[in-house]
């Protein structure tokens, strides 16, 4: 299985969301759907960086490394 760290900005608010799933299209339609709680009021969204790894663990790592080196606003 092949799993994608993500970054996507809110068109709306320029605000950044980094995550990480295994089913990329998927998520995007959750996103920009509204089914995903924290960013559900900063549709649109769009995706602007991915990286793909494959395992789990791998990809968590990086997200975290993202989450953790995000500059705060």
């Amino acid at each position: 299985m092949t799993y994608f760290v993500y970054i996507l900005t809110s068109l709306k608010d320029s605000k950044r969301y980094i995550g990480m799933t295994s089913d990329l299209n998927k998520r995007l339609k959750e996103h920009n759907s509204g089914k995903v709680k924290s960013t559900k009021n900063r549709r649109p969204l769009e995706l602007i960086y991915t990286e793909e790894f494959i395992s789990k663990k791998e990809a968590s790592n990086r997200e975290t490394f993202f989450k953790s080196h995000k500059q705060k606003n």
